[in-house]
Order: C-alpha cells, then sequence, then structure tokens
C-alpha cells in the first residue's frame, strides 16, 4: 500500500501531481497580461484618433486655401479660409479644445498676371480628456499646411 502512495508524488509519470502543480498558472498569466493588452488597446485607439484628426486637418487646410484662392481681396480671403476651415473641422466632428487657422495672403500684392499662391495652416489641438484612460497626456497639437494658386487674370 505504501508503494501507491508514492507513486502518485512522482514527478516522471503524468498524473495528478503534475497537474496540481500547474494549478492556476492560468489565472496568474492572465492577471499580468491583461494590463499590458489594455495599454495596446488605448494606445491604438490613440493612434487611430490622432490619424483621424490629422487626415480632418488636410482637409480642412485644403478647403480652407482653395477658398482663399476664389477671393476677389485679402481680407475677404481670410474670413472665407477661416469660416470654411471651421466649419471643415466641425463637419468632421473633430474636437479641438483649440484651433487656429492662418491665412497668407501675400500672393494677392503680385501684379495680375504673375503666378501668386495663398496657403492655409489650420492647427488643432486634439483633446484625449474623453477616453478616460489613466496617466494619458490631455491634447496633442496637430498642424496642416495647404497651398492654392491664384488666378492669374484676377481683377
Amino acid at each position: 500500500m505504501n508503494r501507491f502512495r508514492l507513486d502518485r508524488f512522482r514527478l516522471d509519470r503524468p498524473g495528478r501531481a503534475g497537474v496540481d502543480r500547474a494549478r492556476g498558472s492560468a489565472t496568474l498569466e492572465v492577471v499580468i497580461l491583461t494590463p499590458a493588452v489594455l495599454v495596446l488597446l488605448a494606445l491604438i485607439v490613440i493612434a487611430g484618433r490622432i490619424q483621424l484628426a490629422a487626415g480632418a486637418l488636410e482637409h480642412a487646410a485644403a478647403s480652407a486655401a482653395r477658398e482663399a484662392s476664389l477671393a476677389r481681396t485679402p481680407d475677404a480671403a481670410r474670413a472665407a479660409a477661416t469660416a470654411v476651415a471651421h466649419d471643415a473641422l466641425r463637419g468632421q466632428d473633430l474636437r479641438c479644445t483649440t484651433q487656429w487657422v492662418a491665412v497668407d495672403v501675400s500672393g494677392f500684392a503680385r501684379p495680375v498676371g504673375a503666378a501668386a499662391q495663398v496657403t492655409a495652416t489650420v492647427t488643432c489641438e486634439v483633446a484625449f480628456g474623453d477616453l478616460a484612460i489613466p496617466g494619458l497626456p490631455g491634447t496633442k497639437t496637430l498642424t496642416a499646411q495647404a497651398t492654392s494658386a491664384l488666378d492669374r487674370y484676377r481683377s
């Protein structure tokens, strides 16, 4: 009888003793890996938000530059570009904590018939506060710039 009792604890024999040593290891692995997986998912969400915001900013800058190039005066170009950029960002559902639109209208000073251009620069601070991830920085500043040619024969 003593022989059977000792055989239960031999390590070279697959059986109950080997199973007992591994008991709980899957739970421990899950406990260790869960925070790492959650951090990885959070980084994917943040990268996606930054990429979407960058695309929306590129679109807003291109729209603003195009609208400014259609204007007849520098003041009208600034006003139109600013309005279009804000509308484009709002239409893309981009929540900027702060946004700036700068329009370079120095091309309007060139004489009619000469090649000229306008440049629109759109800057946005993208907020991450609504993601509710502890330790995440509050905002990231993104900038996009686009240039559009003025009509050579504008009047």
